[in-house]
């Protein structure tokens, strides 16, 4: 089975950027679809974005909409978020799984129960 491992995250002023990065060992994620989630302290996971293995395409939380952006390096084997803009509000446990794809459009559904390595994402001055 796929084993997700997210890495990127760190401390970063409001306003400023990180790039994430999502790997998998035991498949290509060329033929996965991807999802972000996070986790704030005190409130559920919640779905940030996915991207699907069909044609790319990419859905986003309304709460990132024009402020995140998820894209895949087939070469790297790497799906990737990045995020500008970033606000206090952001700061969360970050992870990215397998998710369910419904006529060729990612849902921020994940297929099973399980969660790799996540990253912490902390938005502070």
């Amino acid at each position: 089975q796929l084993q997700f491992v997210a890495s990127g995250g760190g401390l970063v002023q409001p306003g400023g950027s990180l790039r994430l990065s999502c790997a998998a060992s035991g498949s290509s994620l060329e033929y996965v679809t991807v999802g972000w989630f996070r986790q704030a302290p005190g409130k559920e996971r919640e779905g940030v974005s996915c991207i699907s293995n069909m044609d790319s395409s990419t859905n986003y939380a309304d709460s990132v909409k024009g402020r995140f952006t998820t894209f895949r390096d087939t070469a790297k084997n790497t799906v990737f978020l990045h995020m500008n803009s970033l606000k206090p509000e952001d700061t969360a446990v970050y992870w990215c799984a397998e998710v369910v794809t419904v006529q060729l459009m990612c849902l921020m559904t994940p297929t099973r129960d399980y969660w790799g390595q996540g990253t912490q994402v902390t938005v502070s001055s």
